[in-house]
């Protein structure tokens, strides 16, 4: 089986499509929510959605990383480069991201800050090594899939006694936001119905499919986890109709070839040996969800850059004009907001959503015709 190509076959696709028309009813509108970036880009870059029956309409969530990212994290990050002098090292769409003012990581360089783009918190650890003398701080960010990483890397810099590294730590959690979008929908006039729940790739190979039976079982809610390719999103999008028209709500398992139910429990053991969850943690968007990020925990207290730096969160409101809260809560679409393709484009982006490369509005700019 070639993995790539077997799963962007023009006629399989064809056939996909011709079932799930066949499989929508005319009497029904059946609405998807995608919690995964990756998973908006492949209905963006293969016209998925153009190709879909009028009544079977896919919902972007928050599902990119760096999008649910409140400014105030940022501008704890720009604090450590400015004010404390410290090496802050990031993934690359992080430094973009605009803070208050417009100002972002990669800007404050200008002011004298010490941003670097790494690859990985391993790159950090390297630069915390080569410059004993400098305080080194991995802005750690990202959902379960990019945890472990951060999780080897301080068990790393623990055992190998290096002083001068620190973590700033916004790793958040994939199904308490799945879960905070159901619950406070009532509470939203402009929330969409939702009929089912695709759910995120990258995400379940590491947390598996279990965490999610709780949307099936308690919430009545039709969940399948999907891959990453064109046949992937189409296959899913079939099985979740069926359910939608049998009345079953249930976890299954489109994405087969790479997740399980038990998930990756090595990389689950070392979350759990180094971090401990929040009560609390406020996401671009959603607002304070309870128990939907991590910290480090109480046997590596001594690596967290908020407690070392008496550092002190402070909300920051997002530019009014920006619908990027809106268009992660499933309420807006990119094209909905003023300042798409106008002020706010990937040159120079207003919000989250154009920043990153997994971002909606990213999505829309680079692979749809209509701007």
């Amino acid at each position: 089986m070639n993995l790539v190509a077997d799963f962007r076959d023009p006629k399989k696709a064809a056939g996909l499509i011709a079932a799930i028309a066949k499989a929508a009813r005319s009497d029904k509108t059946y609405r998807f929510m995608e919690f995964c970036g990756g998973h908006t880009h492949v209905l963006s870059r293969w016209g998925l959605t153009d190709c879909l029956p009028e009544n079977v309409r896919m919902i972007h969530g928050p599902g990119c990383p760096v999008c649910v990212l409140p400014i105030a994290r940022i501008e704890l990050a720009i604090d450590l480069a400015l004010e404390h002098k410290a090496i802050v090292c990031t993934y690359g769409d992080t430094l973009r991201v605009p803070a208050a003012g417009g100002r972002t990581l990669f800007s404050c360089r200008a002011l004298g800050g010490d941003v670097r783009m790494v690859y990985s918190p391993s790159d950090a650890l390297k630069i915390a090594r080569e410059n004993p003398n400098r305080e080194v701080v991995f802005f750690a960010i990202g959902f379960e899939t990019t945890t472990p990483p951060t999780a080897v890397v301080a068990k790393a810099a623990k055992a190998q006694g290096i002083r001068n590294f620190s973590l700033l730590v916004s790793h958040v959690l994939t199904p308490p936001a799945m879960e905070h979008i159901l619950k406070t929908a009532p509470a939203r006039p402009d929330a969409p119905h939702l009929d089912g729940l695709v759910g995120p790739a990258h995400v379940s190979t590491v947390i598996g499919s279990a965490p999610y039976e709780v949307f099936a079982n308690q919430w009545k809610m039709p969940v399948v986890i999907c891959g990453f390719e064109p046949l992937d999103m189409l296959c899913s999008i079939r099985m979740l109709i069926d359910q939608v028209n049998s009345g079953r709500h249930e976890v299954e398992n489109e994405f087969s070839r790479a997740v399980t139910k038990e998930g990756n429990r090595v990389a689950i053991a070392l979350m759990r040996e180094v971090f401990e969850v929040r009560d609390s943690f406020e996401w671009r968007g959603l607002g304070a969800i309870a128990h939907s990020a991590l910290k480090l925990n109480a046997a590596y207290a001594d690596l967290d850059a908020e407690k070392r730096f008496h550092l002190v969160e402070k909300p920051v409101a997002d530019n009014k004009a920006c619908a990027c809260g809106a268009i992660l809560r499933g309420e807006k679409e990119p094209r909905d907001c003023p300042l798409f393709g106008k002020v706010c484009t990937p040159a120079r982006p207003i919000g989250a959503c154009m920043v990153s490369s997994e971002g909606a509005c990213a999505a829309y700019w680079r692979y749809s015709p209509k701007r």
